[in-house]
């Protein structure tokens, strides 16, 4: 697999609350696949791109790209 996505969570903690944001989520993408990452507006599809991205850090889980 070119990317794995293994049981990754992602909150965010705000003065009052945490936001929950994505839970467990599990996506494996073979070389030259190609995927679309849609939902409704607040899904968490931005999050996943900037965890897919190394832009951002998952709080719960792993992701791996070429076994990394």
């Amino acid at each position: 697999m070119l990317i794995q996505v293994e049981d990754v969570s992602k909150h965010y903690v705000r003065p009052k609350t945490t936001v929950e944001v994505l839970r467990g989520v599990h996506l494996a993408i073979a070389a030259q696949e190609m995927v679309a990452i849609v939902g409704p507006s607040g899904a968490g599809k931005s999050t996943l791109l900037h965890l897919l991205g190394g832009l951002d850090r998952p709080t719960q889980g792993v992701i791996r790209c070429c076994g990394v």
